[in-house]
């Protein structure tokens, strides 16, 4: 799964070099097309004061706020 610029992401496992815990929540800056057979990178802004935190595609997801509405019936959720 790509990750749009600028959206909001939250980490799915810590990053104990940069003390950052499992469901810390940043914004996609930068996408780093990969060979294929290896991830995808992406720069993370907002995790740590004043820079950027590179992760691998599998170390983030995108958070609830940013999903895209289901519809079911006539209900948005």
């Amino acid at each position: 799964m790509m990750f749009p610029l600028f959206s909001q992401v939250q980490l799915t496992q810590d990053i104990p070099q940069f003390t950052l815990k499992k469901g810390s929540i940043g914004t996609v800056v930068e996408h780093y097309s990969m060979p294929e057979g290896k991830e995808d990178g992406y720069s993370i802004e907002g995790l740590i004061s004043q820079d950027t935190v590179e992760v691998s595609e599998s170390q983030i997801a995108i958070t609830v706020a940013n999903a895209k509405p289901q519809k079911l019936g006539s209900l948005v959720l």
